[in-house]
């Protein structure tokens, strides 16, 4: 069976910057964590930030990933980003879930880096990195393309 990397937030797991998770009630999620399908991962605690941390978002303009004070965690975002996709390439995982509008893991909006909740079209370090290599990145927003996907890889013989 195809294993598909998936945000931990969404597995209920408290990694988010404000100590919370975004648990994703899904019939088929559930399914493939049953069959082990799921390898569950959060490249900002990969990458070395605590729980709970500062909200950070992406400055435009300069690239740097920064905190809501100012603090640049550029390096850790960029490190948790490799070792997501390290991760990809020891389980040969070609497809993850992973949620949208983080500086890290948004596939289609994150924030717009002035820390005043307003979103914008753009893609997360850790998305960019393994769309890059060739990983297929789907969100909670497009979960039922990624199922179809899902099955039609598990389906070939």
């Amino acid at each position: 069976m195809t294993k598909i990397l998936v945000s931990a937030c969404f597995l209920g797991e408290k990694v988010r910057y404000d100590g919370k998770c975004q648990s994703l009630l899904n019939e088929t999620l559930l399914h493939w964590q049953q069959n082990k399908q799921v390898v569950s991962f959060c490249p900002e605690v990969a990458g070395g930030l605590s729980v709970p941390r500062q909200p950070a978002e992406i400055q435009n303009k300069s690239q740097r990933i920064v905190t809501c004070d100012g603090v640049d965690v550029s390096e850790q975002f960029n490190k948790g980003a490799q070792r997501a996709l390290k991760l990809c390439q020891q389980h040969n995982i070609g497809i993850a879930l992973l949620k949208e509008s983080s500086p890290s893991c948004g596939s289609t909006t994150i924030y717009d880096g002035t820390f005043t909740d307003k979103k914008i079209n753009g893609e997360g370090v850790t998305t960019a990195l393994l769309r890059k290599n060739g990983i297929r990145v789907f969100s909670e927003k497009n979960i039922s393309v990624l199922i179809q996907e899902m099955m039609s890889i598990n389906e070939k013989p």
